[in-house]
């Protein structure tokens, strides 16, 4: 598989302070990547820098799209960062995933209004597509924007805690559908919960301000120590249980 997107010795800081350094990471054609790591540890910041909306202060990120300019990426943001008040239906918000050949926001034919709504439909919400965003429900928001990352058909598909603010319904749906996306799009997808996460992705990379690239979805939390990476691991089966760090009692 050729790499699509590749990352090498980037670093990036706020005000001289280091928010991700010598990162170096290479995203494939068909790879499905989980990136997990603790609050402010890099893993905004990385998809910023990866989506340009910051700049490294060294370093390079270089794309290998096929298709020349356009909407080669799409992006569903954290849900609790989009502005419910903002006047704007739910047709037009994945309208909007597709700038290029808009022919302006209303009701028609015309055929990104045609795709919207097939989106809409495919995730079950097409009859939600008048309602202004400020009356979705969490749910429901998440459906809308991932149906607008994917209006450009992107070649890479990022997603920035999709499993915030997801009625348990959703959940697995969306998992689903993102493996099932992955036959088509690379997806990076930023997620704290490991133990769901690894169900689905195939591989993994810790960002604690450096980036530990695991080239599988197993990961053990003494892996996670040796990569910096303070997080708890739960696992899933029959009985729900969670893996907790071992400890010596004083006695």
């Amino acid at each position: 598989m050729k790499p699509i997107l590749e990352i090498k010795n980037l670093n990036v800081s706020y005000d001289r302070i280091k928010a991700l350094e010598n990162a170096n990471l290479e995203v494939s054609t068909g790879d499905f990547l989980g990136v997990i790591g603790p609050n402010g540890g890099g893993k905004t910041t990385l998809l910023k820098a990866i989506l340009g909306l910051v700049k490294p202060t060294s370093g390079t990120i270089r794309f290998h799209f096929k298709k020349p300019g356009g909407n080669a990426i799409g992006y569903l943001p954290q849900i609790n960062q989009v502005d419910k008040k903002f006047p704007i239906t739910v047709l037009d918000v994945v309208r909007s995933g597709k700038t290029e050949g808009m022919h302006g926001f209303h009701f028609g034919k015309s055929p990104e209004i045609k795709k919207a709504l097939s989106l809409l439909n495919e995730m079950g919400i097409e009859n939600i597509s008048r309602k202004a965003i400020g009356e979705l429900s969490g749910g429901q928001m998440q459906r809308v924007f991932l149906c607008r990352a994917l209006m450009s058909d992107p070649e890479l598909l990022i997603l920035d805690e999709p499993d915030s603010f997801v009625d348990n319904n959703f959940e697995s749906e969306l998992y689903e559908k993102l493996r099932e996306l992955n036959k088509r799009m690379a997806i990076m997808l930023v997620s704290h919960d490991v133990g769901t996460i690894a169900q689905y992705v195939k591989t993994i990379a810790c960002v604690n301000l450096h980036l530990h690239y695991h080239p599988s979805n197993k990961i053990t939390t003494e892996q996670l120590a040796s990569y910096n990476c303070p997080l708890q691991i739960i696992t899933h089966g029959q009985i729900p249980h969670t893996v907790l760090k071992t400890h010596d009692h004083e006695h």
